[in-house]
C-alpha cells in the first residue's frame, strides 16, 4: 500500500504507558488497571487497550496514502485520505471490548486458548471519521443495500498489517452489507479518537469502527475494502471468535459449525475494587462499567454484597447532569454506562455485579456454564472478594 506499510520485526514499536500490564509482548497486547476505566466516562487514549496481532504498521507517506475499494461493484476506487476528510465528519461515542475480556477467569475454570486478560479489555472513546455509508455511495452502492446488482452481499475490511495466524497475510474482518450502509448503524471510517487523529497502537491513519460488535471487527491500518458475495474467509472470521459450548475441546471442534461472533452480550464489571482486597469497615462506594451489543442500553445493574443473597440496584449514567434511561434518545447508544452504589461492608464478604440490558438479557450466575475453548464473551456475574483489614485502597 502506497504511503503505509507493515513492518516485519518489532523494532520499531511506538512507545506505551506504563501503568498498563503486559498479556503479550510480541504482538503488544496489554490493558490499563481496572481503576483507570472508572475515572472517566471516555477512556484516555493512552490507557484504552491495546489489541494487536503483529508488528505496528508505519505510514511513510500520508499524501500517497488511499484505501482501494473493489470487488462484485460497478466502479472500483482508489479514495485517498484526503479524499475521506473532505466528506461529512461525524463523531461517534462507542465502547470496543475484546471477545476476549475476561478471559483469564475463565481459565481459572478451565484452560482455554489466548491471550489472557483481566477485565480491561474494553474502553470507551469519542471516534471521529466519515460515514462508510456515505463512502459507498460515492461508488454507487446506495444507503440502505443489502445486495449489489453483482450480487455483493457483505463487505471485508483487509488491514496493511501482517500476522501469523493468516500465514503472514493480512488481518481481515467483515460485515454485512446492509449494515454498512445503513447510517444509522454509524459505521465509521475514522481518523480521530477523542477529537485527536489515532494513534499508531489505534490504528492510524484510518480504521474501522463498527459499533456495537466485538472489537475483532473494527480492523485497524485499512489497506482496502471488498465488496463480497460471502463473508470474510479469513482467519479470524473463520477460525477464531466463534461461540462453542462447554462440550467442544480441540479433539472434536468443526469451526464451519457456528457462524461468526458479531455483537458481544451485557456485560458488566466491578472497577472499584479488586480482588482479594483488604478494606476498611464502613462505607465503600462500588462503581464499575456495564455495556451490552447490538445497540442495546442498559436497564439496570444490580450489585450484591452478601455473595448474591440480597441485591441493591445501582445508579447509572453516562454524562454527568443528564439522566440516564435505557435507550433514551439522549444516550450515546453505543456506549457503556458506568455505575456506582455507596454501601455499608462491616465484614468480609463476596460482591457481585450483574446487568440486565434493554432487550432483558441477563448476565449467566456461573462461568462454567458459558466456558468454551477459546474463552470468548465470559459475561458471567463480576465477583470480587474483600476483606477486612488494613485499607490499601
Amino acid at each position: 500500500m502506497p504511503g503505509l506499510s507493515g513492518p516485519s520485526d518489532y523494532s520499531q514499536e511506538p512507545s506505551r504507558h506504563p501503568c498498563l500490564h503486559i498479556n503479550a509482548k510480541e504482538p503488544f497486547n496489554a490493558e490499563p488497571p481496572r481503576s483507570a476505566l472508572v475515572s472517566s466516562y471516555v477512556t484516555p487514549v493512552e490507557l484504552f487497550f491495546k489489541r494487536n496481532h503483529g508488528p505496528i504498521p508505519l505510514v511513510d507517506d500520508i499524501e500517497r496514502y488511499c484505501v482501494d475499494i473493489n470487488g462484485l461493484i460497478e466502479s472500483p476506487k482508489k479514495l485517498y485520505f484526503r479524499d475521506i476528510r473532505m466528506l461529512p465528519k461525524y463523531n461517534v461515542t462507542a465502547t470496543l471490548q475484546c471477545a476476549g475480556n475476561r478471559r483469564t477467569a475463565m481459565s481459572i475454570t478451565r484452560k482455554v486458548k489466548g491471550v489472557g486478560w483481566n477485565v480491561s479489555a474494553i474502553g470507551n472513546a469519542v471516534w471521529g471519521g466519515a460515514k462508510l455509508a456515505d463512502i459507498l455511495e460515492l461508488i454507487g452502492v446506495p444507503k440502505l443495500t443489502s445486495s449489489t446488482q453483482s450480487g455483493g452481499k457483505h463487505i471485508e475490511f483487509v488491514s496493511i498489517d501482517k500476522c501469523e495466524e493468516e500465514n503472514g497475510g493480512p488481518y481481515k474482518a467483515s460485515i454485512p452489507l446492509s449494515q454498512a450502509t445503513n447510517p444509522e448503524a454509524d459505521v465509521l471510517l475514522a481518523y480521530e479518537m477523542n477529537g485527536e487523529p489515532l494513534n499508531r497502537d489505534h490504528g492510524y491513519p484510518l480504521r474501522v469502527i463498527v459499533p456495537g460488535v466485538i472489537g475483532a471487527r473494527s480492523v485497524k491500518w485499512l489497506d482496502s475494502i471488498n465488496i463480497i458475495a460471502e463473508e470474510c474467509q479469513g482467519f479470524f472470521m473463520q477460525k477464531d471468535y466463534k461461540m462453542f459450548p462447554p462440550s467442544v475441546d480441540w479433539g472434536n471442534i468443526s469451526w464451519n459449525t457456528r457462524k461468526p461472533q458479531m455483537d458481544f452480550p451485557v456485560q458488566s464489571v466491578i472497577c472499584s475494587l479488586e480482588d482479594a482486597q483488604s478494606i476498611k469497615p464502613g462505607k465503600v462506594r462500588i462503581s464499575g462499567y456495564a455495556v451490552s451489543g447490538g445497540c442495546r442500553g442498559i436497564e439496570r445493574v444490580d450489585v450484591s454484597i452478601d455473595g448474591g443473597k440480597t441485591w441493591r440496584e445501582a445508579t447509572r449514567f453516562q454524562k454527568t447532569g443528564i439522566p440516564y434511561i435505557a435507550d433514551g434518545i439522549s444516550n450515546d447508544k453505543w456506549a457503556w454506562v458506568l455505575f456506582e452504589l455507596t454501601v455499608d461492608i462491616p465484614q468480609s464478604t463476596e460482591i457481585i455485579a450483574k446487568a440486565v440490558d434493554s432487550a432483558a438479557n441477563v448476565q449467566p450466575e456461573k462461568v462454567q456454564d458459558i466456558w468454551n475453548l477459546r474463552g470468548i464473551l465470559n459475561t458471567s456475574w463480576h465477583r470480587v472478594h474483600v476483606r477486612i483489614g488494613h485499607s490499601n485502597m
